[in-house]
């Protein structure tokens, strides 16, 4: 199995590692979504060459990456980018809809599927106007992932790593190549009491304020 290095930055510390315990090739990459020159090269002074650091930007022809995509914010936001900074002629995605839904918590408040579509696009198309971007609904766990067979790297978090590779085994079973796994490290921001800032978490805002709105109007 090809030994691959991956470089994540933690402020000014960077640690490498040449170990690929899950099979296909995994890069890590706090900093995709900004690709700042300066910790680029501070990644580049630790073992990877200035050719490779560069080449982070625009490394792939098509990248794939999926979610709920409810209530567009930070997080998702940061996945986008690194998608749109990865890839030099498509990103494609797939937002979760129908059976995909049904675990969530507050699904019934969850926004219609063509209102998360249409901000996917929109941010994406900010990001980088030049891409074609694929955006359709998805109604399983791999939708176009584990049939377009031009997909070259699937964008995921560590909370999502693990369907990164269950996408590369469903890949290997169709005869598809495998796709190298960009790790995005997602930023946790706090809400207004502290609690990590989620589409979970800005329903249940959402929830609260119905509620005491609505026995608002009952009171009067």
């Amino acid at each position: 199995m090809e030994s691959v290095l991956v470089c994540e930055v933690h402020g000014n510390r960077k640690r490498e590692s040449r170990d690929n315990p899950i099979g296909g090739e995994v890069r890590a990459l706090e900093r995709v979504p900004n690709l700042a020159t300066e910790e680029l090269n501070n990644c580049s002074s630790e073992g990877m060459e200035a050719s490779e650091v560069q080449s982070l930007s625009n490394s792939y022809d098509v990248v794939v990456l999926g979610g709920t995509f409810d209530r567009l914010h930070d997080g998702h936001r940061r996945l986008l980018k690194a998608a749109a900074e990865l890839a030099r002629v498509r990103v494609v995605v797939g937002v979760c809809t129908g059976p995909m839904l049904g675990n969530k918590e507050l699904a019934d408040l969850i926004e219609p599927v063509e209102k998360r579509i249409e901000a996917v696009e929109r941010y994406i198309k900010s990001i980088k106007p030049g891409l074609l971007v694929q955006v359709e609904p998805i109604t399983d766990p791999y939708g176009p992932s584990i049939v377009d067979r031009d997909l070259e790297a699937i964008i995921v978090s560590e909370e999502t790593l693990a369907g990164g590779v269950s996408v590369n085994k469903r890949r290997a079973e169709r005869g598809l190549s495998q796709l190298k796994l960009e790790v995005v490290d997602l930023v946790i921001e706090e809400g207004e009491n502290g609690e990590k800032l989620s589409s979970t978490a800005l329903r249940q805002l959402d929830a609260s304020k119905q509620t005491k709105k609505e026995c608002n109007v009952a009171s009067e």
